[in-house]
């Protein structure tokens, strides 16, 4: 489950930022400092960004599931920012179709088939739009937690 992963200290509400490399600045650097990852993680994201990008527009609601390749990674976590304003990203499997995001999933992966399953089990929490408007309405990061929590045992 998702919200048995969450750690408080990687968890933003209220956060500022006008770009995506904004976000993996701020964001990035928590997993790091947490120790999920290695220095090259925050470099990395924006690379895989640029190729691969991981906006989603979900019933109006904008997210982004950014990650990066193993090697960059030093355990496996996931990292959440709910952003006071919406930062541009590309909507998944597109080159250029915007998507105005408020809350990003970033996740710290060290196996490749572990990624599919923390995906789906984000999609499954983020599809339901009533949980999207409380992740970006809450306040602190027990709040998020227990969003996910309920929303997870509840599937």
């Amino acid at each position: 489950m998702v919200w048995e992963e969450l750690n408080e200290k990687l968890i933003f509400t209220g956060v500022e930022a006008k770009t995506a490399k904004d976000v993996f600045k701020q964001l990035g650097q928590a997993v790091i400092d947490e120790g999920y990852a290695k220095d090259s993680y925050i470099e990395a994201l924006s690379e895989r960004e640029d190729e691969f990008p991981t906006g989603l527009n979900i019933d109006g609601f904008g997210i982004a599931i950014p990650h990066t390749a193993v090697d960059h990674v030093n355990k496996s976590g996931i990292a959440i920012d709910v952003l006071t304003e919406p930062v541009r990203f590309i909507e998944m499997g597109s080159d250029d179709d915007p998507v105005d995001v408020k809350l990003v999933f970033m996740l710290a992966v060290v196996d490749p088939k572990q990624h599919i399953e923390d995906l789906k089990r984000i999609l499954a929490i983020v599809t339901d739009k009533s949980v999207l408007e409380r992740l970006v309405n809450a306040t602190d990061a027990q709040e998020i937690i227990n969003i996910i929590k309920e929303k997870e045992l509840s599937l």
